[in-house]
């Protein structure tokens, strides 16, 4: 991914903090409406980048807990930039292992060295610490590409 240039990190928090009390909803990506974790960076996506690369197939909210394939990073790496958790800087996308040996399967926007801001299960779209809990669950980092770094893929 060398050549690609990430876009401005505040501008990814900017529109991640327009979703904040969005209603947390399975596989919704509307917001003020719905949105899961998943949503939330899709729905930053078309607001910062534009049209989504590529759509979504339903999924159940058990899809992280069966199987090893890494879905989510595999996916998130042909559209964004990946780098070292070292690199997490304010505007990535962080992805979670929400247990120990699962693939992960949650993620959210890093707001600031200690926020981040997710849709969570019955609190919605929210900006909370990022806390050590959090930091010990983190498994890969994405930064959003520019606009015209992304090219859509033909089906």
């Amino acid at each position: 991914m060398k050549g690609r240039r990430s876009a401005s990190g505040a501008r990814i928090i900017a529109a991640a903090r327009e979703w904040i009390g969005t209603p947390y909803h399975d596989q919704a990506s509307v917001k003020g409406v719905g949105a899961d974790c998943l949503g939330l960076a899709r729905g930053v996506w078309r607001e910062v980048i534009g049209r989504e690369p590529t759509g979504i197939p339903p999924y159940t909210r058990d899809w992280g807990e069966v199987g090893s394939v890494e879905v989510f990073a595999a996916t998130a790496g042909r559209w964004m930039i990946p780098v070292s958790l070292s690199e997490a800087r304010p505007g990535a996308l962080l992805v979670f292992r929400m247990r120990e040996g699962a693939i992960a399967k949650h993620c959210g926007i890093l707001s600031d060295v200690g926020t981040i801001i997710h849709s969570y299960d019955r609190l919605g779209v929210i900006e909370e610490p990022y806390t050590d809990a959090w930091r010990r669950r983190l498994a890969f980092v994405f930064l959003y590409p520019q606009r015209r770094d992304v090219k859509r893929k033909s089906s």
